[in-house]
């Protein structure tokens, strides 16, 4: 198995599942023919039994093998946003760190669907494929203020022994949201927007 395969195993394990137009980007941009290449890849990978696939859709999907969810989940596309997500910041700079779905405590915590290191700064980020009530978006952003307002973020393994640095809060996707007054940092929009005002 090379290094490569392996990277494309732990980015399966990691996304929970990704089309392969996903990991031809992600793993094979570099080379002339990327398309190809992960065809290959895949298909090798598959008669190895390393990973498992979907052909329910147009465009297959693949699984870390055993897969973590169900082939027909209701979840697909929300992990295919965040694999969409990565690749287009990916396109600007490679984040320092990824994690999906960190997890940042127990039952009332906020629950990110991605922590990322990137440009120099850390994100808490929240895709948003609908647009949420202004109740349902105050009840996650009221999360973030009690775990802002108690300073646990400060114990996090990525935070510089010297000097602590509050991530940043990013939703993503659909909807604009009235974010109020925070005691953290709040930004809305596309990469593009972001980097406009970062």
């Amino acid at each position: 198995m090379t290094e490569r395969d392996k990277a494309i195993i732990s980015n399966l394990q990691r996304f929970r599942c990704l089309t392969r137009d996903d990991i031809a980007e992600i793993h094979f941009s570099g080379l002339r023919n990327p398309i190809t290449e992960a065809n290959k890849a895949l298909l090798r990978l598959r008669r190895t039994g390393e990973i498992e696939v979907s052909k329910e859709r147009r465009m297959y999907l693949y699984f870390p093998k055993p897969a973590s969810m169900k082939k027909d989940s209701t979840k697909i596309g929300h992990f295919l946003a965040i694999a969409d997500f990565y690749k287009k910041a990916h396109r600007v700079e490679q984040p320092r760190q990824f994690e999906v779905e960190p997890k940042l405590g127990g039952k009332g915590l906020p629950e990110p669907d991605i922590f990322m290191i990137w440009k120099g700064a850390p994100f808490y980020v929240e895709i948003q494929n609908k647009v949420y009530s202004a109740k349902e978006m105050a009840e996650k952003l009221n999360r973030y203020e009690q775990y802002y307002l108690s300073g646990a973020w400060e114990q996090a393994e990525w935070q510089p022994r010297d000097k602590k640095i509050a991530p940043i809060v990013w939703i993503y996707g659909a909807g604009r949201y009235n974010i109020g007054v925070r005691s953290f940092r709040v930004l809305q929009g596309s990469i593009e927007d972001v980097l406009r005002r970062k």
